[in-house]
């Protein structure tokens, strides 16, 4: 963990043009996930775009929110909340890596009229119980019907919630997990939005599982052993996953001295028997390394272990 104050860039957004402060507010609000929007205006014509300020904000009812902002250069509001607000229903499609440059290309300011669905090369397919159509390449698409634009105010840059309530659903059939209960993150293959230019996909090596504390009670920070806690070597996310045990699930002394007997660390203790702060070292590293990669109990095992100034003895 930090041993010393980071140094911080400060900033009052209102002594910023919206210009000079855009960059640093979606510069670090990352990664947002991408809501691909096809709306139609009164006459039945069809407009698609991307907005990152979007998530998912409840589950019953399933409401979905999504905010085009004015833009920061003329104060001009897009097409998007325009359509909506003459006919009160979007399509809000998922993007997939293999969509993000046709996704990209949507995001053209076209005159009013012009279908981004032909721009971007992509395929209409027909809603089942809203009128605007869904990108048929999307993984995922959420069919919805507009409950409450909010506007946050009409200056330069000034956002409008588009408050959404889900009434169809359509996920691809290979991106679901093999019983069918939800998405497989590795096959969605999603991409999120960053500042400037700059997108990520959350697939591959990038993706990593940390267990929810709401399943149990983890004992806290406060309750990690001296000198775990105050390690400048373990950091604070590493703290944090031993923190998040309960406590009728730490290591007796007997279990840690059972650890002995694992191969690595009986290599270690043999190796640096008469090395105790070598060994020390070694078995941090060692219960860092079970951490990584999710062993928690074998973790904590090898770290106390670590602490014990006797561990090559025996």
């Amino acid at each position: 963990m930090a041993s010393t104050p980071p140094v911080f860039h400060s900033l009052t957004p209102a002594d910023l043009t919206p210009a000079q402060w855009h960059p640093f507010m979606v510069g670090a609000v990352a990664p947002r996930p991408v809501a691909f929007a096809s709306t139609v205006d009164a006459d039945g014509r069809v407009n698609l775009s991307p907005y990152s300020f979007f998530n998912a904000f409840s589950a019953n009812p399933p409401i979905l929110v999504f905010s085009p902002a004015n833009r920061v250069r003329d104060n001009s509001q897009k097409h998007t909340l325009q359509n909506v607000r003459e006919v009160p229903e979007v399509v809000i499609n998922i993007c997939d890596f293999a969509l993000v440059e046709q996704m990209s290309l949507a995001s053209t300011e076209y005159e009013k009229g012009v279908n981004e669905f032909t721009k971007a090369g992509l395929t209409e397919l027909a809603s089942e119980q809203v009128r605007p159509p869904r990108v048929a390449e999307a993984p995922a698409a959420f069919e919805c019907v507009v409950e409450q634009i909010i506007e946050l105010g009409q200056n330069h840059g000034a956002g409008n919630l588009i408050i959404c309530r889900v009434v169809r659903a359509h996920f691809r059939q290979d991106i679901l997990l093999p019983d069918a209960t939800g998405i497989d993150p590795f096959k969605l293959d999603a991409v999120a939005r960053l500042g400037g230019d700059w997108y990520c996909r959350a697939s591959g090596a990038s993706l990593f599982e940390v267990p929810k504390p709401n399943r149990h009670i983890g004992i806290g920070m406060d309750q990690l052993p001296d000198f775990l806690r105050q390690s400048d070597v373990l950091t604070g996310n590493e703290l944090g996953r031993l923190a998040n045990i309960e406590r009728n699930a730490l290591p007796t002394p007997e279990q840690v001295d059972e650890i002995k007997t694992e191969p690595l660390v009986a290599y270690l203790i043999n190796k640096y028997r008469d090395d105790a702060p070598a060994l020390e070292k070694q078995l941090l590293q060692l219960g860092r390394q079970f951490l990584a990669e999710g062993r928690l109990v074998e973790a904590w095992k090898t770290l106390l272990l670590s602490g014990n100034k006797n561990a090559g003895k025996g």
